[in-house]
């Protein structure tokens, strides 16, 4: 049996990576006040409740699941060996959103910002996307309508921001901005586009 499958058939969900260069038990002790403290069974509060179930150390019982169809090639961190036995497929990566989404789950660790921020920005380019090739298809989003303003009209909304402590004010400034800038951004390509035939 390989090294592979005895990892996927181990109970365990997740298999991190070995980390490199790691400092020994008694490096650890001397450098860090109380490291290892719980090491000892007899130290911890909670292993007589724990071990009351024989043959088990907590008492869990669970068998892994049989692993759902298509997990080859499944985003996932690099800290874990494979995917879980069991996974979502509504979403699929796709486009250049997709490239950056793949990218920050093949480079970066759950713990490292770019890893986040990479899948904040994939997140903004599908939707980018999506608003371009509905427009496209004839069904643009109703941008004034979902801006909720109908709803501000009826409601004095000057009125009740002004002199009270609201903080969402802010989002009267922001929101046309956030919710535009796809429209400017192809509007401003556009412009460019016609200047340089015209050149």
């Amino acid at each position: 049996m390989s090294r592979k499958d005895q990892e996927l058939t181990d109970h365990m969900p997740y298999v991190a990576d070995r980390a490199k260069d790691v400092p020994s038990a008694d490096e650890l002790r001397a450098r860090i006040p109380g490291w290892g403290s719980d090491l000892d069974l007899a130290d911890r509060p909670s292993v007589p409740k724990l071990s009351r179930e024989a043959g088990s150390a907590t008492g869990a019982q669970w068998v892994r699941p049989e692993t759902q169809p298509g997990a080859e090639g499944r985003e996932r961190s690099i800290e874990h060996a494979h995917v879980t036995p069991v996974f979502g497929t509504a979403q699929p990566l796709s486009g250049l959103a997709g490239v950056v989404k793949w990218y920050a789950y093949r480079r970066f660790s759950e713990g490292r910002l770019p890893h986040w921020m990479l899948l904040v920005v994939g997140d903004r380019l599908d939707v980018a996307t999506n608003r371009v090739t509905d427009a496209l298809r004839g069904r643009p989003d109703r941008i004034v309508a979902e801006t909720g303003i109908a709803a501000e009209r009826a409601d004095s909304p000057v009125g009740a921001r002004v002199g009270s402590s609201r903080r969402d004010w802010r989002h009267g400034v922001l929101d046309p901005v956030v919710t535009m800038w796809p429209y400017l951004l192809i509007g401003g390509v556009a412009v460019w586009v016609v200047r340089r035939a015209r050149r």
